[in-house]
């Protein structure tokens, strides 16, 4: 297959579709797209204009700088339980940029990928620019989201990759212990690749957060983290992963190629997330819990609700019958109600009927916004008149 044939099959998020809409438009209550509306922490901030004051608008090296390779292996010895050191860090673009050069790293054109169902489009477009091929597994709401480790090894064969997620965009679920031993333990009898995707790993709100490295035994995971989410620095796109040495080496030289490397001031200012004052990050996932509750009352009272959320800053709602068309109805509910949320279907085939609503606005942004869903999903429940 040609780049320009994989190009004209691979879709968009429909995140980003209805996000591009939505600029157009004026007075939309935005719920389609991860962004905090918390502004990134002062010192962070402080911390970057004494950089860029200094001059720090050079190129790095292409796996990031040294001091800051450094403070994050410690982070991930003390906080993951993963013994890495500054050598097996790479910093990246974003969480994004991670899973890409992961992904592009240790597949090859034909290889089998297993992806959640619902799970991060961005997983599946990857894989696809990549050339392999998807396989998806399903989560479910009544098993609270988790994997089915029946079904995943039913679907392992001859694949190469299984990306988890944990805490889940969409599903704002949060994988047990007994979860990431059980997938480690098939992984190593199929000998695949562990992607374990934890950029929400410090909004948990029920349990606790498991990195898989930390029980690694064999090499086999590759741990990507991100500073867009519980330090609101989407913009900065910072991200990191860690992973046995040839991974890693891999995937260097795929940043070499694609950004040459990360951001020095993006950088500077992750240093200074990370070594800095951390209460702001409690403070935050503080406020996205009571978030996570007043949707969830809403959504429960409107007969909408699909589960609770665990852990991240996201419900997933009903839009009202299965059957329904998310991308149309997500359209519908932006330019009829001015409420912008997230369609299911871009999601997986798991995600239709279903809408994705962002809990990172205010909590009358989301008040209005369930609201606005549940007229809409109203008409469209089954055996409603629908207009």
């Amino acid at each position: 297959m040609t780049a320009h044939e994989a190009l004209d099959g691979l879709g968009r998020s429909g995140i980003r579709e209805v996000m591009d809409l939505a600029a157009t438009l004026s007075d939309v209550v935005h719920l389609e797209i991860g962004e905090p509306d918390f502004p990134t922490p002062p010192h962070v901030v402080e911390a970057a204009q004494r950089a860029l004051a200094g001059g720090a608008v050079k190129y790095t090296l292409s796996r990031g700088e040294p001091a800051l390779r450094d403070a994050l292996a410690e982070k991930l010895r003390r906080a993951n339980g993963i013994e890495a050191t500054a050598e097996s860090v790479v910093v990246t673009a974003g969480g994004t940029a991670a899973v890409f050069g992961a992904l592009t790293a240790v597949t090859r054109p034909g290889d089998a990928v297993l992806l959640p169902d619902p799970g991060w489009p961005a997983f599946e477009l990857i894989a696809q620019l990549a050339g392999a091929v998807v396989r998806r597994y399903r989560l479910r709401p009544e098993s609270g989201f988790e994997p089915d480790l029946d079904e995943l090894d039913s679907l392992a064969g001859d694949a190469c990759v299984i990306v988890l997620n944990s805490p889940s965009n969409p599903t704002g679920a949060v994988s047990s212990r007994e979860t990431v031993e059980g997938v480690l333990e098939l992984a190593a009898r199929h000998g695949l690749v562990v992607l374990s995707d934890e950029v929400y790993e410090q909004i948990v709100f029920e349990g606790e957060h498991v990195s898989p490295g930390g029980l690694d035994a064999d090499g086999r995971v590759i741990t990507v983290h991100s500073f867009s989410k519980g330090y609101a620095m989407t913009g900065w796109r910072v991200g990191y992963l860690t992973a046995r040495a040839e991974i890693v080496d891999a995937v260097v030289r795929v940043q070499e190629a694609v950004v040459a490397c990360p951001s020095w001031l993006g950088q500077r200012a992750a240093l200074a997330a990370l070594t800095g004052p951390q209460e702001v990050v409690a403070e935050m996932a503080d406020a996205y819990r009571r978030r996570r509750d007043l949707a969830v009352e809403l959504l429960e009272a409107a007969g909408l609700l699909v589960a609770r959320p665990r852990g991240t800053f996201y419900v997933l709602a009903s839009a009202g019958a299965a059957g329904l068309d998310t991308y149309d109805f997500a359209r519908r509910l932006l330019l009829e109600e001015r409420v912008a949320v997230a369609p299911g279907e871009t999601f997986g085939p798991a995600g239709a009927g279903l809408v994705r609503l962002s809990l990172a606005s205010s909590p009358e942004a989301i008040a209005a916004g369930v609201a606005a869903l549940s007229r809409l999903a109203g008409g469209h429940r089954v055996g409603a008149s629908s207009t």
